[in-house]
């Protein structure tokens, strides 16, 4: 029996790599994908489940905070489902699409443009330049209390109440609400506060049609005498976390920490002008003082997010708005300046050396 060469033994091991990477792959795709920036989410077996971008709206007057949630989610998965604590007892009701395109009009960036003087890669001589810009506890109660249960378009939706994180997992899991195998133990603080539950099971209304694409928005309202955005759930996810979160109050507001991920970053602030004063986000504000912010922050390892967003008032009430920039190379009357400066100085040499010789020869 021949014994193989150098080279066959080097096929080999890449050849063993390759089959491990691939088993790891498929692995992937088939294991629960818990995701979601203020809960857990988890698909049916054997099937997979994304949350690309979570977009939030927070909304609190003082006495009562609204939270409106919209999931873009992909994967294969046909059912879904999702637990999210909340301070106090929830109402649920389907929210507005148009909110959310609303405030993203309102918090676009603007562009502005800048000249430069000397062409860079993309402008004349070095190719042409592609035009387009990247645009409160009581008495003693049952482990579990089912305030109810109903369907909200897509949305199987419970309202509940615990004094047990076992027993709530053991009601979910009876009911249609499979869940990760953590969440006890990330349930506990919660259960500990007195929180009560808003579970979610997502499932298409047509049938056999999977979840995919940006899911209808859920509002949630509830009395809170400080507003708060629960994130702690999300510390079971995964995969990073990318989390968009518009926040309306009387004053700006601000995290008062990261909680676990990267530094909040403002993309907006500013008083909200009653422009559309039939509009969605009208709808949701009503008639007192708005003053709008909006946060980008990112979770690359959410197992260190360690608490839940507590928002405040920020120092002042400092308007912001991100600014992008347009770089175009200056130009005089469409033709680069660049070339007609260069030539100009190219003559102005030329006449200053013929200025000189013309003074030689008269000496």
């Amino acid at each position: 029996m021949r014994g193989r060469g150098p080279g066959g033994t080097r096929c080999g091991r890449v050849l063993s790599v390759l089959l491990v990477l691939a088993a790891l792959q498929l692995g992937s795709l088939v294991a629960p994908a818990y995701a979601c920036g203020c809960g857990a989410m988890v698909p049916s077996e054997r099937s997979r489940i994304a949350v690309g971008r979570e977009t939030s709206v927070v909304h609190w007057d003082g006495r009562t905070e609204q939270i409106v949630m919209r999931l873009t989610v992909h994967g294969d998965a046909r059912e879904a489902a999702w637990i999210m604590p909340v301070p106090h007892r929830a109402s649920v009701e389907l929210g507005e699409a148009a909110l959310f395109d609303e405030l993203a009009k309102i918090t676009a960036p603007v562009w502005e443009t800048r000249h430069h003087f000397w062409p860079r890669d993309g402008d004349w001589p070095f190719g042409e330049r592609d035009g387009a810009g990247a645009p409160a506890p009581g008495a003693a109660a049952a482990p579990v209390g089912v305030v109810d249960r109903r369907r909200l378009g897509p949305f199987d939706v419970a309202r509940l109440t615990a004094t047990d994180p076992d027993a709530l997992r053991t009601w979910l899991e009876g009911n249609g609400f499979a869940l990760p195998g953590p969440l006890e133990a990330a349930l506990r603080p919660y259960v500990d506060q007195g929180w009560e539950y808003v579970a979610v099971r997502l499932a298409p209304e047509e049938a056999g049609a999977v979840l995919t694409g940006a899911l209808d928005p859920l509002r949630l309202r509830f009395a809170s005498d400080r507003p708060v955005y629960p994130m702690r759930l999300s510390r079971l996810a995964r995969t990073a976390q990318s989390l968009g979160l518009y926040v309306i109050a009387e004053h700006r507001m601000e995290p008062s920490g990261a909680i676990g991920g990267r530094e909040p970053e403002v993309t907006f602030a500013g008083r909200l002008e009653r422009t559309v004063p039939d509009g969605a986000v009208a709808g949701l504000v009503g008639d007192g003082p708005a003053f709008l912010t909006a946060f980008d922050q990112s979770f690359p390892d959410p197992s260190r997010i360690d608490g839940d967003h507590e928002l405040r008032a920020a120092a002042a009430d400092t308007p912001y708005r991100t600014v992008r920039h347009r770089d175009e190379l200056l130009a005089v009357g469409g033709v680069p300046a660049w070339p007609l400066s260069v030539l100009a100085v190219l003559l102005l040499a030329v006449a200053v050396a013929l200025r000189a010789v013309r003074r030689r020869r008269a000496r």
